[in-house]
């Protein structure tokens, strides 16, 4: 539902409008299956969706859609503050942004914040993750 929600206020942005077509393609899967999240989400009532015509986010919907890009990009930010490379970003973004929690997310964006404030700080956290990292390969992590 998240990745559907994000992809139709992507959608939106960029165009104008999100139409099942576009989704499908975006998510890389069937335009039945995004026609049945679609009548889904329409019938929580976090957008509105006809047939033919495309869909719009209800005030919910755009909601939940700012909240699920704002929890993608702090993860994102986070980690590229470690000089991780971005395909590794993208996967393991992919993975958490669906988990954590909104108080781990404060978390996280509160480091991220504090560590872009301080560049000695992180510098000193780059480190240790550098050396915590050669630590787990010569154990064979």
């Amino acid at each position: 539902m998240d990745d559907y929600l994000e992809q139709i206020l992507h959608l939106i942005e960029e165009k104008g409008y999100a139409r099942a077509v576009d989704i499908s393609r975006n998510l890389g899967i069937s335009q039945a299956s995004v026609t049945n999240m679609l009548r889904r989400l329409d019938a929580e009532g976090l957008v509105k969706h006809e047939k033919y015509r495309g869909t719009v986010l209800t005030p919910e919907g755009h909601r939940i859609a700012k909240a699920i890009i704002e929890r993608h990009q702090t993860l994102t930010r986070f980690l590229r503050l470690f000089g991780i490379d971005e395909e590794t970003i993208y996967k393991d973004v992919e993975g958490m942004e669906h988990h954590v929690s909104r108080p781990t997310l404060a978390v996280i964006r509160a480091i991220a914040d504090s560590l872009e404030q301080s560049p000695a700080m992180l510098e000193e956290v780059k480190a240790r993750a550098a050396a915590s990292i050669e630590g787990a390969d010569r154990m064979g992590f």
